[in-house]
């Protein structure tokens, strides 16, 4: 990663060493009961929030899928054979296996190898990251311009970055770099002036992308992510990072220990998205204003610098992710 040994104890040890320094002199200002996204909303209010998009229901195959992961012993015979009846989401997930990003000796062939190398959990939510790309018609994809290819190098760049820190569970990174921008999609579909939109939203002109969405669209893709990947049962910590993802300032300035491990994933995430060039692909514009914005935040957070970052993107391109060689 770079010559400096970065490890996710490290990071979670500077930010509660960071927390109890404040705690020191802020006593009072401090509270680790801030709202979020996971406050219970009554129908009326979610109704509003939607403003008309219908969540999609979670495919059938995941429902299986999770119905098998909970049981007391999971049948990994019977994951690999649900999987292996959809021939396009298994080739996917083999792609994916098979990625730069997971770094494997040898090519994985078969559905059965990887859920056993892999595990249940790295599996379902591989599934239900990429089951996503399901609402998408060949319309949408040519309107998102590279949206899907782009989420994939996220995700993978996500996961490499999770691995080399040491991140106890690096597929969560793998599902929000996937999942992150999955309200996109959504909002696509409702709104035909959307895209616009956004470019709009990453042009600088707002001190946060969601807030083009809200003047616009009175909500926005992180909001829809979240009530998405609630209704589709990803891990908590998933669907909260979603609901928060363009909101760095905010939730990076709240010095609260119990929010560093969903701190970490976004880090991860927003490191991603910069080296990825999603600004390029979703705002059309060379310029990562929101990147310039919140990388203090990031850099305060987990000890990095201009240079680790230099460094990882170097390490990208020698890997061959094209998102990264395209847009550095």
């Amino acid at each position: 990663m770079s010559q400096r040994k970065l490890t996710y104890e490290l990071i979670i040890s500077y930010a509660e060493h960071r927390t109890q320094r404040l705690l020191h002199f802020y006593p009072v200002h401090l509270n680790d009961n801030e709202p979020t996204m996971s406050i219970e909303l009554d129908s009326e209010q979610i109704e509003q929030i939607l403003q008309g998009i219908s969540i999609p229901p979670q495919p059938q195959i995941m429902v299986d899928l999770q119905m098998e992961q909970f049981q007391p012993t999971p049948d990994l015979g019977r994951i690999a054979d649900l999987i292996a009846q959809d021939v396009g989401l298994a080739g996917t997930m083999l792609k994916i296996v098979n990625s730069p990003a997971y770094g494997l000796a040898n090519n994985i062939t078969s559905v059965t190898q990887a859920v056993m190398l892999l595990g249940i959990k790295s599996v379902v939510n591989i599934i239900n990251g990429i089951s996503i790309r399901g609402e998408l018609s060949d319309e949408d994809i040519v309107r998102l311009n590279n949206f899907w290819d782009a989420s994939m190098d996220i995700a993978s760049v996500s996961l490499h970055i999770a691995k080399q820190i040491g991140m106890p569970a690096p597929e969560d990174a793998y599902s929000l770099g996937l999942f992150h921008n999955a309200g996109i999609v959504l909002m696509n579909k409702r709104f035909p002036d959307y895209m616009d939109i956004m470019q709009s939203a990453y042009s600088g002109e707002f001190e946060r992308i969601i807030d083009a969405e809200n003047r616009h669209f009175r909500t926005n893709h992180a909001v829809i992510g979240y009530y998405t990947a609630r209704s589709w049962r990803l891990p908590k910590i998933i669907c909260e990072a979603i609901s928060e993802h363009h909101n760095i300032a905010s939730l990076f300035s709240r010095d609260s220990v119990s929010e560093a491990p969903k701190k970490t994933l976004l880090a991860v995430l927003k490191i991603a998205e910069f080296i990825c060039g999603n600004a390029k692909v979703l705002g059309r514009c060379d310029e990562d204003f929101e990147w310039h914005q919140i990388k203090r935040y990031i850099y305060e957070f987990t000890g990095l610098g201009e240079y680790d970052i230099e460094a990882l993107i170097d390490d990208f391109k020698e890997m061959g992710i094209a998102s990264v060689i395209t847009n550095h």
